[in-house]
Formats: C-alpha cells, structure tokens, sequence
C-alpha cells in the first residue's frame, strides 16, 4: 500500500475537480465515476471541535488501519474497499475522464476509492470493557446505555459480554445519542436491527482476538454499515481506527483504572486538564502533545499490523 510521508501534514483537502459530496471532521468524500473517493486528513478533532494543529502521520494511519481491518474482517462482513493504491485510483480517474495526477503527493497514503451504499442512520458501538461514557453511566445507575450489569464492577472492568450500545449519527458540531436497540429496531425494522447487532459483536469479537494477541485491548469501536444495490449490509467508512476505537496496550492495563491509550484519549485527557471539554475556544494545542499524539497512533499502526506480539 503506499505510504504518506509522516513527516508531511495535510490540514486541508482540496480537490476541485471532483464534486465534493461531504466534508466531515477529518476526511472529505468526492463523486468519481461509480465510485467514493474518500481523502483523510490529518486533522484532529475532540469534544466535537476541530483543532487548527495537525498531528502528522495521523491521516495516513487510519487509512491503513482501515485497509487492513477491511481485508481482515472480509469473512465476516462485506465492505466497500475497491482500490488504495494511489496508482490505481488515478488510472480510474483517467478512466472516466478526471486528471488527478497533480494531487497524486496528497492522495497517496491517504485516499480510498469506495463503493457508493446508502448508509444507516445508526452508529454501531461496541464495548468490551467500562470506560468513558459507559463507565460514567455505570457508576450512576448499574447500567450501559440502559443495558444492565451485574453490581461490583470497576473502572476499567471487562463486562461478561460484549455489548452492543448503538447511537444516532448527529450532525457536525452536535454529539452522537446513543439510543436503546428498541429504536434501532423502529428506524430500520427488526430483521435489520437484528443483522446490525449480529454483525457489529462478530465483528468487534474477531477484531478483539487479533488485537489481543498483538498486544492491544480494544475496550470498544465503532462501526458504520450500508446497503449496496443488493440490499446486502456492508462495511463502510473508517473500521477499528484511533480515531474510533479505544486501544489499550496490555502490559499497562489494570482493572479500576482508564489505562493509557493508542487513540485520542491522550488528548482529551490534557484538554480536560487544562479546563476545555468542548465549550468557548478550543486552546491550541502544544508541540509535545502533538508528538506525542502522533506517537501514539504510529504505535497502534505498528502493532496491530505486525504479526507478532
């Protein structure tokens, strides 16, 4: 797969000769011929709020994080994956008559070309152990999102089970509700809900057992689905990334605790030291936080893509 130069930030995405179909916190999706191409950055956000500082490297790694789990976890789900190699993508833009060769520095490392789906109004969550949101809520009311578990358990904690706790997608600059599986079931009808559920435990338990024997705990994800011209459900956007994921390494975590983490929780945990947890302007973000962010995703990269522990 090709390989962006880490030591090149890319904050902003432009390509005008494209039509751009929507552009997120961190990646923008243009229209090219029957295809997506979806562009990350390498631009940060947290508490909802976009940075002005890039962290380097960090758009490159969740696309090949995104590649990898795709192709891994094909035996268990459809995704919509056609091409990341960059000589590829510009050979069909050529194709349905697009010259993008003077963007080739920027898409490299970064770009995926994807099939177009109709997605779900649902984000598909899944926790393995109690932190952030779930553990708030454990600790007031004995639940995870209005799921019940058993009293005693601790910060940190594996639950007996995987859960399945799916929310709604809010728009930009708004939080994500998560929602009982009762309202999945009225959204999307019970046959689909049910299918949603399936896929997002088998996915995240497959996921979970590789994580595990490269060193890293995945405490929770998220996954995005779709529906292709089939109506066949369908992997999509960003899979088991820093960006959306919970990465735990193994030798340092401990029960009743939030371990340290190979995702952006680094940096939610400065801002809320320094007083920001998403209102009034965002503070810039120092140089050491930075490196040490990008750090942290580099290292989520090398383990989990290595084939040994």
């Amino acid at each position: 797969m090709d390989v962006a130069d880490p030591q090149t930030t890319v904050a902003h995405i432009e390509v005008p000769e494209l039509s751009l179909l929507a552009a997120g916190k961190v990646r923008h999706n243009y229209a090219l011929g029957d295809y997506l191409l979806m562009v990350t950055s390498d631009r940060l956000s947290a508490f909802d709020v976009v940075f002005a500082e890039p962290i380097p490297g960090k758009g490159a790694a969740l696309t090949r994080l995104s590649r990898f789990w795709f192709e891994y976890l094909a035996p268990f789900a459809p995704h919509h994956l056609v091409s990341a190699d960059v000589d590829g993508i510009l050979a069909y833009a050529r194709h349905v008559g697009v010259d993008l060769e003077r963007y080739r520095e920027m898409l490299a490392g970064r770009s995926l070309l994807v099939k177009r789906l109709r997605m779900l109004p649902v984000e598909c969550v899944a926790r393995g152990y109690l932190a952030g949101s779930g553990w708030r809520e454990y600790r007031e009311r004995g639940t995870v999102c209005g799921i019940a578990l058993p009293p005693g358990l601790s910060q940190g904690d594996r639950v007996p089970e995987p859960l399945f706790t799916p929310a709604t997608k809010a728009e930009q600059g708004a939080h994500d509700e998560n929602i009982p599986y009762e309202r999945v079931v009225e959204i999307l009808g019970a046959a689909l809900a049910a299918k949603l559920r399936e896929t997002t435990l088998a996915l995240y338990r497959e996921a979970a057992e590789l994580a595990l024997s490269r060193g890293i705990l995945i405490a929770d994800t998220k996954f995005e689905f779709g529906l292709d011209e089939h109506d066949t459900l369908t992997l999509a956007d960003e899979v088991l990334t820093p960006d959306s994921s919970r990465f735990w390494p193994v030798e340092t975590y401990a029960a009743g605790q939030s371990p340290p983490s190979f995702d952006k929780q680094f940096v939610r945990d400065h801002l809320e030291g320094a007083g920001f947890t998403g209102q009034g302007d965002a503070p810039p973000l120092p140089a050491e936080i930075i490196a040490k962010t990008a750090e942290r995703y580099a290292t989520a990269v090398t383990r989990l893509m290595s084939r040994t522990s």
